[in-house]
């Protein structure tokens, strides 16, 4: 699935890096509860902290794609990016700590199926036959992983909301990302991104608990879900078309019903493990020659 606004160029690394940085932002919602501080403080401290780290690798960009190529419409395409991003850290937080583990995690991955839909609606992008059932296996695998916990519900009701909200904000952020990518390597993009959406964060962030006691959640928001996670992200989202990232994101999913079954006591019954087998079927679907458009 090709487009000239949105290139998938091959990288033999890109798929890998994709699944690895989606399988790190998994142990995020549990990092957020864990935290000391309010949600939009987390929120905060996980951009905050992760910014001296990014722009120490955006020094080393090659040549003519460094934080100095961005110009004007790449500081517009940050801007965008970082304020979508602050946006989906926002709900995604206040709604980690108003739903289960599963809905949080599942249901702000429903960029799995925003991202084609742009694909389809704003780029003319026409999905195969193979990529139309990697996307009705993932379809049925989300429902299935879900199970009893995914029922929306009055006591839920909120937080569901919120981080559905957070996958809107989410898809907007992996779009804007993607279009800066052309213009700048991986790391000063989500640099300038990560920036800017700490700079946002911060007055909503003082409206609570700020100041941790405790640094290691904060930290580890920070390096593992921010510098690793979304990090390999953006290198990946340059050169994989907008099916595949989508799909890709369904790995987080899989790996906090993992968390909660070891930490919560939440094991998964035989439709949970169905789920988890058909999202790996949709995920490998997309890897097969055929699946390519």
């Amino acid at each position: 699935m090709n487009s000239p606004a949105v290139t998938a160029t091959p990288n033999r690394w890109a798929f890998p890096a994709m699944i690895t940085g989606s399988a790190c932002l998994a142990f995020g919602p549990w990092l957020v509860r864990l935290a000391d501080v309010a949600p939009l403080a987390s929120a905060f401290w996980r951009q905050a902290l992760a910014v001296p780290f990014l722009l120490l690798l955006a020094l080393r960009a090659p040549a003519g794609q460094g934080l100095a190529a961005s110009g004007r419409g790449g500081l517009a395409l940050a801007g965008v990016a970082g304020l979508a991003f602050a946006a989906d850290l926002a709900v995604w937080h206040l709604g980690i700590m108003r739903t289960t583990l599963a809905n949080a995690t599942l249901l702000a991955n429903a960029a799995t199926f925003l991202l084609p839909l742009y694909g389809v609606v704003a780029l003319g992008l026409r999905p195969g036959r193979l990529q139309w059932w990697a996307l009705g296996l993932a379809a049925a695998g989300m429902a299935l992983l879900l199970g009893r916990s995914a029922e929306l519900s009055s006591r839920h009701f909120a937080g569901d909301l919120l981080c559905l909200a957070a996958a809107l904000f989410y898809t907007i952020y992996l779009i804007a990302i993607e279009r800066l990518r052309t213009r700048l390597d991986a790391m000063p993009a989500l640099a300038l991104a990560t920036l800017v959406s700490a700079l946002v964060l911060l007055p909503l962030a003082l409206s609570g608990p700020f100041w941790p006691q405790d640094w290691t959640p904060v930290l580890a928001l920070a390096l593992g879900s921010q510098v690793i996670g979304q990090g390999l992200i953006v290198y990946a989202v340059r050169h994989l078309p907008p099916l595949v990232v989508g799909l890709t994101l369904l790995v987080q999913p899989a790996i906090s019903a993992a968390i909660g079954a070891i930490r919560f006591g939440e094991v998964p019954g035989p439709a949970e493990l169905a789920g988890a087998v058909l999202v790996v079927a949709a995920l490998l679907i997309t890897r097969l020659p055929g699946a390519k458009a």
